[in-house]
């Protein structure tokens, strides 16, 4: 495994690719960039009582701009894996060999995630985080990405409409039907099998493997250069969109992060796909692509996109909240001791946003920095 290197401009980082497969998607790039500055923000706002409600969860059935954050992650996994699939291919990658390396990533992947973990609890631990999700959720799809997209689509429908399917029939103490925050089967199913084993969440891979084939689903046509894709992610992102929202109004089920509902599925992963359209439009389309360097503050992040996850993480817990300093007297943890500053040169909203954006900006540096000496955190 190469953790820190020079990274090889193909798609699937790692690869010895020849040069006519060595082109990037800068709409994946971005969106995948926003995705990330997004989960920075709204991981790290100091407003306190002040926060706006796009910046926090919503309550149980509704969705706001931080739900959709860990959902695009997923989705931008997915719009990958047709270019990956590519790249292993031209390079004779096929086959067992293909499954190999799916597989030796996907651990890695986890393996990551659990480290992440272990320091964000200070305890050991191969539970289910974000990263082991995606690598679990990922890995399921990559398997996949060799078929047809009607197949991946047909795959796709039907494991939402199972899992919709378990959500709605499968009985529980609270009684058949039931899908509140507090009484569900997936709660029930967490508590019964997977909480001692220490993998509550598990049931989250089949609607999240389902997210990552919609996403495979509408990156393919972007990386067979079709001139129908423009019209085909609209259509796809429209019809994901509505679908999703029109069946979380009927009441059947609603939008559940914590869940991961098939409407919350469709309609985050609708919406992506229209973000991923307009980037396309803006940085892709065309011979000429001026718009890209107006993209060049997201691309700088979401090339580097496991960098741009862990390596925030890793600062803020054993620094900003394992360092203390003095302050008015008495030790505190460097961020609080940070914030109290901004707060008091600032008041409590400006100087929420000055701790929160800075430490955004802080962030970016890195990875600009780190994008300039073309460092890329791979597995």
């Amino acid at each position: 495994m190469t953790l820190l290197s020079t990274p090889a401009p193909a798609a699937a980082a790692g690869n010895a690719v020849p040069a006519q497969a060595r082109v990037r998607l800068t709409a994946l790039d971005a969106w995948r960039g926003l995705t990330v500055l997004l989960m920075w923000l709204v991981n790290n706002v100091a407003l306190g009582s002040l926060t706006p409600p796009q910046l926090q969860h919503a309550p149980f059935g509704g969705m706001t701009l931080t739900d959709l954050v860990f959902p695009w992650f997923l989705f931008c996994a997915g719009a990958a894996l047709p270019f990956s699939q590519a790249a292993m291919q031209k390079t004779g990658v096929t086959g067992w060999a293909r499954v190999r390396r799916l597989v030796t990533r996907a651990a890695l992947l986890y393996l990551v995630g659990a480290f992440l973990t272990s320091a964000t609890e200070h305890r050991f631990t191969l539970g289910l985080g974000v990263l082991q999700l995606i690598a679990l959720a990922t890995l399921g799809a990559a398997l996949l990405s060799g078929l047809r997209g009607r197949w991946q689509a047909g795959v796709a429908l039907a494991l939402l409409a199972g899992y919709g399917a378990f959500l709605a029939y499968t009985p529980h103490p609270a009684g058949v039907g039931v899908v509140s925050e507090t009484a569900n089967p997936v709660q029930a199913v967490n508590e019964a099998l997977l909480a001692p084993w220490g993998l509550r969440g598990l049931v989250s891979v089949i609607p999240t493997t389902a997210l990552v084939l919609l996403g495979s689903l509408a990156a393919r046509p972007l990386q067979q250069r079709s001139p129908r894709a423009p019209w085909w992610l609209l259509a796809l992102g429209v019809a994901l969109s509505v679908v999703g929202y029109g069946w979380a109004a009927s009441g059947h089920l609603p939008f559940a992060k914590a869940l991961w509902t098939p409407p919350y599925v469709l309609y985050s992963a609708g919406l992506a796909t229209l973000g991923i359209l307009g980037m396309w439009l803006l940085a892709d389309a065309g011979r000429v692509r001026a718009g890209a360097r107006l993209l060049t503050p997201l691309t700088v992040v979401g090339r580097n996109a496991l960098a741009a996850y862990a390596l925030p993480i890793l600062f803020k817990v054993w620094v900003l909240l394992d360092w203390r300093v003095g302050w008015a007297g008495k030790l505190m943890p460097m961020q609080a001791a940070l914030l109290t500053q901004a707060r008091t040169h600032l008041g409590l909203w400006w100087g929420g946003w000055a701790y929160t954006l800075g430490y955004v900006f802080a962030a970016w540096l890195i990875l600009a920095w780190m994008a300039r000496r073309n460092l890329i955190w791979k597995l």
